[in-house]
């Protein structure tokens, strides 16, 4: 069977995130990184990636556990990013950190889901 770019063979395809409140977290993720959405009734909704096609969706579920696997996300300006986390009601859990090659934080949505953004070092 061919590998189709699209959708490499074990690759990560899809993440479905789970939310409280589908319209909150909508609005949390719209204003904090532009993102939008397909609808698909009350229950959920698609996550449009850019160039077509979905990345993943937001699921509502009677609660929210953490300790999963962590969504790392990429930011060309990641100063930009933490303050448009703050200002659309995410909670910083990790102030912007460096690591070999980059940097990063970590936050929470308003359902309570963890994730993080980073971006490359600056050159010196």
């Amino acid at each position: 069977m061919a590998d189709d770019t699209a959708h490499p063979h074990h690759g990560i395809d899809y993440v479905e995130i789970s939310v409280l409140d589908l319209e909150a977290a909508k609005g949390f993720y719209g204003a904090a990184f532009g993102w939008q959405f397909n609808a698909y009734g009350p229950g959920y909704a698609g996550i449009q990636k850019a160039g077509g096609g979905e990345a993943g969706g937001l699921a509502v579920a009677e609660e929210v556990r953490g300790g999963g696997p962590l969504v790392v996300l990429y930011s060309n300006d990641i100063e930009g990013t933490v303050s448009a986390v703050r200002e659309a009601g995410g909670r910083v859990t990790k102030e912007i950190f460096a690591f070999p090659g980059g940097r990063r934080f970590h936050f929470t949505d308003p359902s309570g889901n963890e994730l993080a953004v980073w971006t490359l070092a600056e050159s010196a």
